[in-house]
């Protein structure tokens, strides 16, 4: 409780005792009891009501959400041209009064949702597309009234600014703006433009009436039964087309992935046929280089061959058949005086 409805509250409990004081007066001047000194404290206690009525009627306290404005009897105009700021002020008792208007930020909601909105039941923003489709907006504005316009908000609505400025312009720029486009525009990226294009006006409105719109909130758009089913059916159709293109995609991907693989294939045998015949030359070259050598070497030494191939019989052999027709391929002296040698 401030200071100024403490000093009403005691003048009005004053003005309650004057009344029981008179009323006891009244029974003891019934009663042929002496009521003088009674009387002189009912007249104490008045004056002292009357001062306290006469200082609460001229002191106004307003809150920091609040600004004042002062109605006058005693100015021209009927009003002061100062508007009465935060704190204690005064105002002079009984020929002027202020009338208070909260500053802080108020919020209005049509929707169409029972509850939500300022209002109950549907309230939601009915607009037609440039196309002829009906729309049904949901809708928030959040806006104040202008500290420094406060007299003019009291001249123009004084407390009808919420029902017959706010809800009717806000209502009528919607569906103006709403008409601007096509459904299929507003069920797209071009929204953010529509909620643009409707804060805009809006706030030059409330500005001209001394509102400020702090922001305006595009809550939800609901679409007809008929073309919400036409978005469905093309979603779904979207939805089919992207698959087939995918199962395509797929499919591409796997033929080249076989293609790959047999490309793989065909290199891994080029290359490996290459190799062996490689080897192979290399293998030939070796054996010519060999046999070059060999043919030098028995050249230079005629008995390396006879060497080479006693070299290779068994060590414990003592007799070898030939036949008795055929020459010795090899002359044998080693084994010359050690045994018979059979025909």
């Amino acid at each position: 409780m401030n200071i100024a409805n403490a000093v009403r509250a005691l003048a009005t409990l004053s003005w309650v005792a004057v009344l029981g004081l008179i009323a006891l007066a009244v029974v003891r001047s019934a009663r042929d009891r002496g009521s003088k000194a009674l009387t002189r404290v009912v007249v104490v206690v008045g004056v002292i009501a009357l001062v306290l009525t006469t200082v609460g009627a001229g002191m106004v306290f307003i809150q920091p959400d609040e600004r004042g404005v002062v109605i006058s009897a005693i100015s021209p105009q009927g009003y002061r041209s100062d508007i009465l700021q935060p704190g204690l002020r005064w105002v002079i008792p009984f020929a002027e009064n202020v009338v208070t208007y909260t500053i802080s930020r108020q919020t209005y909601t049509m929707s169409i949702a029972p509850g939500e909105g300022s209002r109950s039941g549907d309230d939601s923003v009915a607009g037609r597309t440039s196309d002829g489709q009906v729309v049904l907006i949901d809708a928030s504005v959040i806006y104040a009234v202008d500290a420094s316009q406060v007299i003019n908000v009291h001249i123009l609505w004084r407390d009808r600014y919420q029902e017959d400025l706010v809800r009717p312009v806000a209502r009528g720029i919607i569906r103006d703006q709403a008409s601007q486009y096509r459904i299929d525009e507003i069920n797209s990226e071009q929204r953010f433009e529509l909620v643009t294009a409707i804060r805009a006006e809006l706030a030059s409105k409330l500005e001209e009436n001394g509102l400020v719109l702090v922001d305006f909130v595009l809550r939800n758009v609901q679409f007809s039964d008929e073309y919400a089913a036409s978005v469905e059916q093309k979603q779904i159709a979207e939805q089919q087309a992207q698959q087939a293109v995918f199962v395509v995609e797929q499919r591409r991907q796997e033929a080249e992935q076989a293609r790959q693989v047999a490309q793989g294939s065909a290199d891994a045998a080029v290359i490996a046929a290459q190799g062996r015949a490689d080897a192979r030359l290399i293998e030939a070259e070796a054996e010519a280089s060999a046999l070059e050598l060999i043919a030098a070497a028995l050249q230079e030494n005629p008995d390396l061959l006879t060497y080479e191939y006693i070299q290779q019989l068994a060590p414990g052999i003592q007799v070898m058949l030939v036949p008795n027709d055929n020459p010795y391929l090899l002359p044998l002296p080693s084994m010359e005086g050690t045994g018979n040698i059979a025909p």
